[in-house]
């Protein structure tokens, strides 16, 4: 992503990358010293999107947002509200009651987080995005202050009874948010080895 951001220019196709991590904690800028490399077994990294600590792991959706703000005429919070609004729409027809919390980005449901967004701007570029759980072993939340919030809940869809799938998930976020950014039409790209440029990305 940051590789992407940083050779990007004017012309460049802004572009979502839908992923589903294996278990990772992802530390924010909020919380940078590097002390904790692993938590339970499960790998810490240190990122540079805003934030404090949360987890990754199979059965959460990972909506990457690799956008050029000053094409789409956006600001930071605008797209925040935005992210936040289209879990929110997307819970709505499935029957669940979502909201947003005042000073604490992010989707909740009855309390208990069930969506977070982590954002990082540089230049007219915004990279990272929004988790969504689907259908997840919540134990390794229980391990962490979950974006620095001590005893914060989480939740996912499934334990809410609404029985849909990563893939789907992806497929109906990225259907509601083409069109709030201006776009009336996808194009859909292979599958990238982001392994790969996770690692060109370290380099």
């Amino acid at each position: 992503m940051r590789a992407f951001t940083a050779t990007r220019d004017a012309c460049t196709p802004d572009e979502l990358w839908l992923v589903e991590h294996p278990p990772v904690y992802t530390m924010g800028l909020k919380g940078r010293d590097g002390s904790v490399h692993e938590i339970h077994g499960i790998p810490v990294v240190y990122s540079d999107r805003g934030g404090d600590m949360t987890y990754h792991g199979p059965g959460q959706l990972v909506l990457y947002t690799l956008l050029d703000l000053t094409r789409l005429g956006l600001g930071i919070k605008t797209l925040v509200h935005t992210l936040e609004q289209i879990v929110v729409d997307y819970l709505a027809d499935h029957g669940i009651d979502a909201e947003r919390k005042a000073g604490a980005p992010g989707v909740y449901v009855q309390g208990r987080k069930i969506a977070s967004l982590g954002l990082r701007v540089r230049g007219a570029g915004t990279y990272h995005g929004l988790s969504l759980n689907v259908d997840m072993d919540l134990t390794p939340f229980t391990y962490i202050d979950t974006c620095g919030y001590e005893e914060m809940e989480v939740t996912h869809m499934v334990k809410l009874r609404v029985p849909v799938t990563v893939d789907a998930a992806g497929t109906a976020l990225v259907a509601r948010l083409a069109p709030r950014l201006g776009y009336n039409e996808t194009v859909t790209l292979p599958s990238t080895d982001l392994q790969k440029l996770a690692a060109e990305d370290h380099e």
